[in-house]
């Protein structure tokens, strides 16, 4: 059952509540070993965390930076915080120095919590141009300081500074005082414009999401919560919050590259992600029915057909499935995918809530076909995450994105843009009253900047207002949508539509190169660089060959007619990808000019695609 409480003793009441229990598995920088840490280790960490920020002079409600991935110290210190009225301000650890720069400035934030070595190395490098930064304190204990750093300490010194509680008194009476008006959070968007925003969220948004997704989403204190997106992703963050206050183990994931091996290794129950996650897991079962021998190939897919039937066609639309279906699903469950979902570490799941970009059909079916409760939903960090969401055990329609949460109100502007208000919308952007003026209506409604349509109660999306592209012909393209049908080819590991004021639609692909090296290995295809590789006629041909395969849905206006594959892949560094790795066009259309005028030049042709002869995935019909 929840624990409802003001965010700055949730941890304390989880503590009174569950004492001795696990709250927490982690691993400290570096270490590859395991360890645990009950609700009572948990609250005595942060309550020292909030009395060593009382005496380093930390405010109610001044904001502390976060500049740091994942680790068990960010929520020592996110709740630390709260429990002294502060406000937390949370960095992705791949920010630039001229981001920090710009949100230390902006946020006047004095006291600065950073990670590892690159994150301490930009800290520095931008500290002598951000002139209320203060202090900095590492997390990391490896971190070299520089010598002539004397505003710089690492974690385990800084809490310290509170232990033995030596002025708990007075965090006790901010405890008392805290409320639901109170700044809890400034989250700033990375934005795919380049302008970036801090969306203000108070504790009374927290207790109303909070409240709100305990009555739809069934995480509870059986369950082993993996911790793998930014905590700085809003989705994450109320995700790991709502886990939280209902007592379920946390287990932090520091490196996301190492997610599946953490996976293997700590077998979660639940676990909040993007598509893209999911989306390379369907790669490489795709890849290997590929190399199967055929008789193994048919089995998997019989497998896989029997689940979709029984998941998709009859349980996803409220049906009872026949007994002989059952049965059939019944065995498949506990042999062909129990290995499936053992080698993902998901032995015993629950459920796995996902957002954050479009979820591709063939992709939501895949995961509910092995027997994965993927939990679809949408939101902003404008509305501190869950604006609609899936319900498990209740019929869903595949696409879609869920039901409404209790207390919001949406409804549909121009462009048929969706509109919302209610207690979790945020009360704006900090110190940005203009824009404040004009992302709300007169009724009060934000303007999420996204396109949808309600149908049976569920909510559906069609694409941000600003990302549709007007062909030179009239004709209006969904890039996110053609992107989500295109990623799940396992030799696509990143794709960019292009097509605004264009004839027709083109795009910017980067591969999968190992799988193409492996490819030209296996073909005889000599190169002696990516370059070269992509380059290759052979090549270019096998990628035209699958892309016509999975474009047969679309309108012919749709279609991408040309594409140009690419040596490199699209990088934060150079812009052209947002921290949550979410595509900057524009950035894009500037450093690949070059490429995308060459393939809308007349002269130039490319290989017409051919009829793929590889076998689609099942359609849920079941083989003989």
């Amino acid at each position: 059952m929840q624990t409802r409480c003001h965010l700055s003793v949730l941890v304390h009441e989880q503590a009174k509540k569950y004492d001795k229990r696990r709250a927490l598995i982690y691993r400290d920088f570096g270490d590859k070993k395991w360890k645990p840490a009950t609700w009572r280790d948990f609250s005595r960490k942060v309550r020292h965390v909030s009395n060593a920020m009382l005496n380093i002079g930390v405010r109610v409600q001044e904001n502390v930076g976060v500049f740091s991935q994942n680790c068990v110290e960010y929520l020592f210190t996110d709740f630390g915080a709260f429990g002294i009225r502060a406000v937390t301000v949370p960095f992705y650890a791949t920010s630039s120095e001229q981001q920090i720069q710009f949100m230390i400035d902006d946020a006047q934030i004095r006291v600065l919590f950073v990670g590892e070595q690159e994150q301490y190395d930009k800290a520095q490098r931008v500290y002598s141009h951000c002139h209320t930064l203060e202090r900095v304190i590492i997390y990391d204990r490896r971190v070299k300081i520089a010598p002539a750093d004397k505003n710089s300490i690492y974690f385990n010194e800084f809490i310290k500074l509170g232990e033995n509680s030596p002025r708990q008194s007075e965090v006790e009476k901010l405890y008392a005082e805290a409320n639901d008006e109170d700044l809890c959070n400034i989250l700033y968007t990375s934005g795919t414009t380049g302008d970036s925003k801090g969306v203000m969220l108070t504790y009374g948004q927290y207790r109303a999401a909070l409240e709100a997704n305990d009555k739809v989403v069934p995480v509870g204190e059986t369950d082993r919560v993996m911790d793998f997106l930014p905590m700085t992703h809003i989705f994450e963050r109320a995700w790991l919050f709502l886990s939280i206050s209902e007592g379920a183990e946390i287990v932090v994931n520091t490196y996301p590259k190492e997610i599946q091996q953490s996976m293997r290794e700590t077998r979660p129950t639940c676990m909040s992600s993007v598509p893209r996650f999911w989306e390379k897991v369907y790669a490489e079962v795709i890849d290997r029915i590929d190399r199967a021998t055929p008789t193994q190939q048919k089995l998997l897919k019989r497998a896989w057909a029997i689940g979709r039937k029984h998941n998709i066609e009859y349980l996803s639309r409220g049906k009872r499935p026949p007994l002989s279906l059952r049965m059939k699903y019944a065995l498949m469950h506990r042999t062909l995918f129990k290995i499936v979902r053992d080698e993902l570490g998901l032995d015993r799941p629950n459920i796995f809530p996902t957002a954050g970009a479009t979820v591709s059909p063939e992709i939501e079916e895949f995961v509910h076909s092995i027997g994965i409760n993927m939990i679809v939903g949408y939101g902003l960090t404008e509305s501190l995450a869950t604006v609609s969401v899936d319900r498990r055990g209740r019929p869903f329609t595949v696409g879609s994105v869920g039901f409404p949460i209790e207390g919001l109100d949406i409804k549909f502007g121009e462009n048929d843009e969706i509109l919302l208000k209610g207690p979790t919308i945020t009360k704006g952007y900090y110190k940005r009253e203009s824009l404040n003026k004009t992302v709300f209506d007169e009724e009060g409604y934000f303007h999420t900047g996204d396109s949808g349509y309600m149908k049976n109660g569920e909510l559906f999306l069609k694409d941000r207002i600003k990302d549709l592209f007007k062909t030179s012909n009239g004709k209006y393209i969904a890039p996110q949508m053609i992107e989500s049908k295109l990623l799940v080819d396992k030799y696509i590991d990143q794709i960019a539509v292009i097509a605004d004021r264009r004839k027709f639609a083109s795009a910017l692909i980067i591969p999968d190169f190992a799988l193409l090296e492996e490819y030209a290995a296996k073909h005889d295809i000599a190169y002696g660089s990516l370059e070269e590789l992509c380059a290759d006629d052979r090549i270019h041909e096998m990628m035209a060959e699958r892309m016509e395969t999975l474009q047969q849905q679309l309108a012919s206006y749709e279609k991408i007619k040309r594409f140009t594959l690419l040596p490199r892949h699209f990088t934060i560094e150079r812009g052209e990808l947002t921290n949550t790795l979410k595509i900057r066009r524009k950035v894009l259309d500037k450093n690949y000019a070059k490429e995308i005028e060459k393939m809308y030049k007349e002269e130039d042709t490319q290989p017409s695609p051919t009829p793929n002869t590889r076998p689609n995935p099942p359609e849920g019909k079941e083989p003989d």
